[in-house]
């Protein structure tokens, strides 16, 4: 495979050669593959958790959000980071 790359992406992978970053201009490209091979499966990833909710919601798993819910769901976790906090003083003591 050929690649044509900017003169400024050539630049960038000659620098990173030169400062010792890569062994050559070969590995600046297989780099900039496993980095983008890695985001399409955090992609693929992030698609399929979607999938999952609506397949959830779809289920009637879902929750309904209102303020009023909000309100409930912050004062839970408030009181319960509260009461975690206090055991684990207490624990010290």
């Amino acid at each position: 495979m050929e690649v044509d790359l900017t003169p400024d992406q050539i630049a960038f992978a000659r620098r990173a050669v030169e400062e010792g970053r890569l062994r050559g201009e070969e590995e600046a490209v297989t780099e900039a593959l496993a980095l983008w091979e890695e985001r399409e499966r955090k992609r693929a990833e992030f698609l399929a958790t979607i999938e999952d909710a609506r397949a959830a919601l779809a289920r009637g798993e879902g929750r309904v959000i209102t303020p009023e819910s909000m309100e409930e769901l912050a004062a839970d976790v408030k009181a319960r980071g509260r009461d975690r906090l206090l055991a684990e003083l207490a624990h010290l003591q």
